[in-house]
């Protein structure tokens, strides 16, 4: 029997094309490709793709969201892994630095991890890479200076905002709300806290979940858009003190933190689908003296029992809701096969020196973005390449 793996792998079309280009063009003989992403089925299709292009890729994971599943089978096929699955930020910060001291040419960074501690203790040779997410962006403009390389940002794509931010991360994170709690949606009080690509989707399909949804987010502009959305749009403590479920989507450190216990509802459920377990303060949480009792169910749930009777339910930890808990699928494979489609390219143009300092934290070339798009429209309409009759 075939695993899920090759279920994942068959499927991501995009990738399966790019793989057997690069078989012949060989884009990255001869260049080590270092990489920190969450080692999941998708991203093993990912790096294998990468491989056959000549890369010899050496990968660790992120933190809480590693599968031993997927770290075995790239072994298997010759890829060098760091560690495994972790909670633990000094393992996974020892493990951080044993893929840099493999001195990559090319980084493909999760959160800007990799290039920050690169820049820690520079070395000849690093040609540039991706970043994967809005977190990782957020990290690295502040370092444009010091990196002068080029680092194309996979998020700041359209593509990237809407098929992956917008449509899957929505879609996973209702799908894994209910994969961990078995408890309904319908007519539950939600709040979302941010209402970029990512919030939007969460907004979007919790409400097609018939649950009642409201936002909280700090840029006016957006709070407008939400509202004209159709959603609540209300103050912090009204939108904490009404939820049944709260989910952050922000990118920001303490979104939520044992100041807010007094406001919760009995029975909250608290999740995370940022990047980073920042968003939710869970260790100032646990340790506040109104928390009399901390119970631990199984597929990652927690509940915190409140000295006054209450109860809180914490999911996963604060960990990313979507790659937690049992079985954790993340996002849709035909949005990560866009998404990796696009990281593919990128480093392509970075190995081959088709992008230079100036492209220092940019989004993904627009010829980039043309040419993925293209080749996932005609390869699902049949209908000839626009850019090849163009061309």
């Amino acid at each position: 029997m075939l695993s899920r793996i090759d279920w994942v792998i068959s499927n991501c079309r995009l990738l399966a094309g790019i793989g057997a280009e690069y078989e012949q063009t060989q884009p990255f003989a001869g260049l080590t490709i270092g990489t920190g992403i969450h080692l999941e089925p998708k991203t093993v299709a990912l790096l294998l793709t990468l491989a056959r292009g000549g890369a010899r890729v050496v990968s660790t994971g992120n933190l809480n969201s590693t599968q031993q599943s997927a770290v075995d089978h790239l072994r298997a096929h010759g890829l060098t892994v760091i560690g495994g699955p972790t909670r633990d930020q000094a393992v996974h910060d020892a493990d951080l630095a044993e893929v840099l001291s493999h001195r990559p040419d090319l980084i493909l960074d999760n959160g800007g991890d990799l290039f920050a501690r690169y820049l820690e203790n520079p070395y000849e040779g690093l040609r540039g890479g991706t970043e994967e997410t809005t977190s990782g962006r957020a990290r690295l403009a502040l370092l444009r200076e010091q990196l002068a390389m080029p680092v194309l940002v996979i998020n700041d794509s359209p593509i990237k905002q809407f098929a992956e931010n917008r449509h899957a991360v929505g879609q996973s994170v209702l799908e894994s709300l209910m994969r961990i709690t078995n408890l309904v949606t319908n007519g539950r009080r939600v709040t979302v806290f941010g209402y970029g690509s990512c919030g939007k989707g969460v907004a979007l399909n919790l409400r097609n979940a018939h649950a009642v949804v409201t936002v909280v987010e700090s840029d006016p502009v957006l709070r407008l858009e939400a509202l004209l959305d159709g959603f609540l749009v209300t103050s912090r403590e009204e939108a904490l003190s009404s939820a049944d479920v709260v989910i952050t989507v922000t990118g920001a450190r303490d979104v939520v933190t044992a100041a807010d216990l007094d406001l919760f509802k009995d029975g909250v459920i608290l999740a995370n689908a940022g990047h980073f377990p920042i968003e939710i303060d869970v260790p100032g949480l646990r340790s506040d003296a109104r928390v009399a009792g901390v119970t631990a169910y199984s597929d990652g749930i927690e509940v915190l029992e409140l000295a006054d009777g209450r109860a809180l339910r914490v999911l996963g930890e604060g960990h990313m809701v979507n790659l937690t808990g049992p079985r954790p699928l993340g996002n849709s494979l035909e949005s990560m096969d866009l998404g990796f489609a696009l990281q593919a390219r990128c480093l392509e143009a970075v190995a081959r020196g088709a992008v230079d300092a100036a492209s220092c934290v940019v989004p993904v070339p627009a010829d980039i973005d043309a040419r993925v798009a293209d080749d996932y429209v005609t390869g699902v309409t049949g209908a000839p390449s626009l850019l090849s009759a163009a061309g």
